[in-house]
């Protein structure tokens, strides 16, 4: 069966206490309420600088056994290396501790920015480098800088595959050549809902789909209604049953390759209101899944 799970962005926003959070409950136990009403997260953090293994380990604790983290990869190798000479940062990264997340670990999510166009030999030499599973992550985080001594976690046993997603944000990804090179690493396409600001495309190029909603109307901060939220759980519905929406906006017009499920990962980003842990239960439970949570400032 495919495995659905839906969740949010990050989860430590102030605006969110007392709202989604309870009043008055610690800091250091946002974690564990979040993971608790919902499936998964998007650790962000990651994003911004490189975490250590003590706090995925830490992570790792707080969390239930069957919960998922997808984990945003540093924009020290999308946006300031942006993909040229990253063997040392790649390996710094791995080198990290994420995998110390071990089977908590979902996909890890590649974002570049608007300003990047697609070149076709940078991104098949990038993907080329994406390791598929724990034991070739190790391998590439063998090879950390020096300066990453004392803050690594190379080793382990843990063995299972590892996912990659990549999100787009300008027009030059739109063709085929991209999307071909993404099918054929089995590299996810982030489908990217923006508020129409970036490209928007739900082509099918791995065994799993992964969804960002940055905010209906708004980037990052407009709620979804009842309408758009149907929507979604209707086209969630089409992945996970190893097909796709009957009008996908896609870049190739092309059937995905056939399976019986998919999974997806689902994520609402659209955090400055406090929209998006509410906004993802109530999908949760659209699709089935769970229940919603109370009304904000309810908790």
């Amino acid at each position: 069966m495919a495995e659905v799970r839906i969740g949010i962005s990050g989860w430590r926003y102030p605006p969110w206490r007392g709202v989604f959070y309870p009043q008055g409950l610690p800091q250091k136990q946002e974690l564990h309420f979040a993971s608790r009403a919902l499936s998964s997260i998007e650790i962000n953090g990651s994003f911004y600088a490189l975490q250590t293994p003590e706090r995925y380990a830490n992570w790792y604790a707080d969390t239930p056994d069957d919960f998922i983290f997808s984990v945003k990869a540093p924009r020290y190798i999308t946006h300031i290396r942006r993909l040229r000479d990253i063997d040392g940062p790649l390996a710094n990264f791995l080198a990290s501790g994420v995998l110390e997340l071990k089977g908590k670990l979902g996909p890890i999510l590649w974002q570049f920015p608007p300003s990047m166009r697609f070149d076709a030999e940078l991104f098949d030499a990038f993907l080329q480098r994406l390791p598929h599973d724990f034991t070739a992550a190790r391998a590439v985080a063998a090879q950390h800088e020096a300066r990453m001594a004392g803050r690594v976690a190379v080793s382990g046993r843990y063995r299972g595959a590892l996912r990659h997603a990549v999100e787009i944000r300008n027009q030059s990804f739109v063709t085929r050549e991209f999307a071909d090179l993404l099918r054929r690493y089995k590299v996810a396409l982030v489908v990217a809902d923006t508020a129409g600001k970036w490209p928007d495309r739900e082509d099918v190029t791995s065994d799993f789909v992964y969804v960002r909603l940055h905010g209906d109307q708004v980037l990052y901060a407009s709620g979804y209604g009842d309408a758009a939220l149907k929507s979604w759980a209707a086209r969630i519905e089409a992945w996970r049953h190893g097909g796709q929406p009957d009008d996908a906006r896609l870049i190739v017009e092309r059937v995905p390759p056939r399976r019986a499920s998919r999974d997806v990962f689902c994520y609402f980003d659209n955090d400055i209101k406090v929209k998006a842990p509410f906004d993802a239960a109530r999908l949760v439970a659209l699709l089935g899944l769970g229940e919603p949570l109370g009304e904000p400032g309810a908790t």
